[in-house]
């Protein structure tokens, strides 16, 4: 059924869950004849995303609700129903969840609290337990159906993601090489955005990364699986780097006569190349490249003599024509631990049966 929503594109795991265990919390309730509305509030806001994070904040939300529970119910039996017994519930539980670390509980402590003044009937202390119990079948109900139900596989995103974002980096790299040689084709302000969404991306990889080693904690898997995700993320920590270079390619700015026709399409060349590599799923640096960056690395002193002296006579350590080269090269430098990895993954997967 799982494979049948997500080929229609309908429900995603996460959706699925919920509507799973808001059906068994109100079965419960209704079984038992409780009040139906907390339970269902409680569940749908306390499934998470991994098996992990919902058992840790279960073991927070429950005080928290409890803690909730109680004001109101003080807060009611001072001010009746009335706007400030609302106001204060809310406020205290916020203010007293947060004093005692239990950030993970707020909203279901607070969603508790005012949700059930307006149930309150002559027994508070029956209504107490009564609606503690009802927001404790949600969490309850909740951790065990993202426990034992649909354990969420994110491997296939990261695996894309990564993909894509090594694709990205090379597009982004030759557009900012067209910016610096000729400002004329793309403008900075784009460029850097393309960049901003880049390292956004990378984040958000790095965040189903670590959803993944969570979920893997409680649930089993294969050892080709472990091998693949640990390919994964020397890939994703490569990348990582070369976002960095990338960046501080970002701010700099060339003169027109920066460089000489020639040193120009030297660099040009070796930029497109490096795209080339990243773009390629294997990553292998070819001869040519290599011969481009010898090429480089022995003009790269004599270049940074002619350029580091201005007409002022101030001599800058690092000029933007000195950050570039240095920028290149330090890619290459990454390029080479990115084949590296690759080629022994490569060698890795013809070995095993």
């Amino acid at each position: 059924m799982k494979s049948y929503f997500q080929y229609l594109k309908l429900f995603g795991g996460r959706t699925l869950k919920t509507g799973i265990s808001v059906f068994f919390t109100a079965f419960i309730c209704l079984l038992f004849d409780l009040p139906v509305t907390f339970a269902v509030i409680t569940a749908i806001v306390t499934v998470e995303n991994t098996a992990a994070d919902s058992l840790r904040k279960a073991l927070v939300r429950f005080p928290a609700s409890a803690i909730g529970a109680l004001l109101a119910a003080i807060f009611f039996g001072l001010f009746g129903l009335s706007p400030i017994t609302f106001a204060l519930a809310a406020m205290l539980t916020i203010a007293v969840c947060v004093r005692l670390k239990l950030i993970d509980g707020v909203l279901v402590a607070t969603i508790t609290a005012v949700a059930m003044i307006p149930e309150f009937g002559d027994d508070y202390f029956t209504s107490f337990f009564t609606r503690l119990g009802t927001t404790s079948v949600g969490i309850i109900v909740s951790t065990l159906v993202n426990y034992l139900l649909l354990p969420p596989d994110y491997s296939e995103r990261i695996y894309g993601n990564i993909k894509d974002l090594y694709c990205e980096a090379a597009d982004i790299l030759e557009g900012t090489a067209d910016i610096l040689f000729d400002q004329t084709k793309m403008n900075y302000t784009s460029m850097q955005r393309r960049y901003r969404q880049l390292t956004i991306k990378l984040e958000g990889t790095y965040q189903l990364s670590q959803y993944q080693r969570e979920e893997w904690k409680y649930h089993r898997h294969s050892t080709n699986e472990m091998k693949a995700f640990s390919f994964a993320q020397k890939k994703l920590n490569i990348l990582q780097q070369i976002t960095y270079h990338l960046g501080n390619l970002q701010h700099l700015e060339l003169n027109v006569n920066a460089f000489t026709k020639e040193e120009k399409e030297v660099i040009e060349s070796i930029i497109s190349s490096i795209g080339e590599i990243l773009k390629t799923p294997n990553h292998e640096i070819s001869v040519e490249h290599f011969r481009q960056i010898e090429q480089l690395d022995e003009d790269f002193w004599k270049w940074k003599d002619e350029h580091i002296e201005h007409p002022t006579k101030y001599r800058h350590h690092f000029p933007p024509e000195t950050i570039l080269l240095y920028e290149i090269l330090s890619l290459h430098d990454v390029l080479e631990e990115l084949a590296d990895v690759s080629e022994r993954r490569y060698q890795l997967i013809q070995i095993q049966p």
